[in-house]
């Protein structure tokens, strides 16, 4: 081979190497750049599960979309869309999906009630810890720094992580009310309330009510931890008041968490049957929470006897 033509072959080697490193560097930005924008699809794909009437259909389509969540962050394990996806997804399928269903057997199989609710317990703090690690990325060290002095933690977290906030409480929070007679676990209530407090002196109307239905749940616990029967009811009104009255979330929260402690059953049964007369379909937004949360309420008045000592009898 002439030299100028083996010259021209190796420049035109060398270029082509350059060129399949410049695909292979492209193709992995490519893949980032389909991961991430993948995260932000699932991260607004709620909405389209929230207005759902078929809850059968969105149970069984929650794992799929989840573990292709898990999926996609083995890929981008920073991803702060994808982390808040998991985060609130997780919390939600175990609220409605897992923790519901325990509720729904606890008369009839204990048993497998109280697995469901175990298994309830594991799905809220994989959601607290994909929420925390979506904290991390701005906020190195906070997870442990929420458990050891919770305000200052919590005081740290503004605006702009609203969502992971409320996420990360509503998953905490509701770990802990499955995991009540476990000390390890019992003991976070503090960081949860700084999450949840933060959250309502940052933006006390956040998503349509969502921060005062979680501290309905928080203040509707013992005094001896930190609950109040009063900030209960304030949040509770407030909630109906800024859903107008479209969300039996709500209702139901205070039914359970004040009325059967008060045991008053009157206010009981008021509060259901309130909860029973939203529209599902007002609020397209809410369909799938409301069609939830009625199913619990008719359970609920099913078992009233479950519930009370003395039931008072009141005009039909």
């Amino acid at each position: 081979m002439r030299a100028d033509g083996r010259a021209k072959w190796v420049g035109a080697a060398r270029a082509g190497a350059i060129l399949g490193v410049a695909f292979l560097l492209a193709g992995c930005s490519i893949r980032g750049m389909a991961v991430r924008a993948m995260g932000k699809a699932l991260a607004s794909s709620g909405d389209v599960f929230a207005s759902d009437e078929d809850p059968e259909l969105v149970g069984q389509a929650l794992p799929f979309a989840l573990k292709t969540i898990e999926a996609l962050l083995a890929e981008a394990p920073r991803d702060r869309n994808l982390l808040l996806a998991a985060c609130s997804g997780f919390t939600q399928y175990a609220y409605a999906f897992v923790e519901f269903e325990a509720f729904l057997l606890e008369v009839d199989d204990y048993r497998r009630s109280r697995e469901l609710d175990q298994r309830a317990l594991k799905l809220y703090l994989r959601a607290r810890d994909y929420c925390l690690r979506g904290l991390e990325t701005r906020h190195a060290g906070i997870a442990n720094r929420l458990r050891l002095e919770p305000v200052p933690a919590a005081a740290e977290l503004g605006e702009a992580e609203m969502g992971f906030i409320v996420w990360t409480g509503g998953a905490w929070g509701s770990a802990i009310s499955l995991g009540l007679d476990q000390p390890a676990i019992a003991a976070d209530v503090p960081a949860v309330r700084a999450l949840l407090e933060r959250a309502e002196t940052i933006d006390a109307d956040y998503g349509d009510g969502l921060v005062h239905a979680a501290l309905i749940s928080l203040d509707a616990l013992p005094e001896a931890m930190g609950g109040s029967v009063a900030g209960a009811r304030a949040h509770f009104a407030r909630a109906v008041e800024l859903t107008g009255g479209a969300s039996a979330g709500p209702y139901v929260s205070l039914a359970v968490g004040v009325s059967v402690p008060a045991q008053d059953s009157v206010e009981f049964r008021r509060l259901l049957r309130q909860a029973l007369e939203v529209d599902p379909d007002a609020v397209p937004g809410l369909r799938l929470a409301n069609l939830i949360a009625q199913r619990q309420a008719r359970t609920l008045l099913d078992r009233i006897e479950d519930y009370f000592i003395d039931i008072v009898p009141v005009e039909e």
